[in-house]
């Protein structure tokens, strides 16, 4: 399994809105993550709405995100959170995502 990092930004006023609607993920997006290899899948959050998620996947990052973008449950997800996310153009979160060097893993 590869260990994937990745960093968003909530938009601080928008904060518990956005961790309410992660009490109850939809479960078709639930299904369709572990369709794509959302292994492991979570998420954390600074104060000032850092976002750190973490998840495992067999393959790669790409192509865990390759899979999400054929899935129109993912579409729909992603534009109801597109509000809540700090972004230049107002994109959605899953484009903005950028994958974190891993430094060190102790099992």
């Amino acid at each position: 399994m590869k260990r994937i990092g990745f960093l968003l930004k909530v938009k601080p006023d928008m904060i518990e809105e956005y961790k309410k609607h992660h009490e109850a993920v939809w479960p078709e997006m639930l299904a369709a993550l572990n369709r794509h290899g959302w292994h492991n899948y979570s998420l954390f959050m600074r104060e000032d709405g850092t976002l750190f998620g973490y998840f495992e996947t067999p393959d790669s990052f790409q192509a865990a995100l390759d899979g999400m973008d054929g899935e129109a449950i993912n579409a729909k997800w992603q534009e109801f959170m597109a509000p809540y996310f700090e972004s230049p153009n107002g994109g959605h979160a899953d484009k903005m995502m950028v994958e974190l060097e891993e430094v060190f893993h102790l099992d």
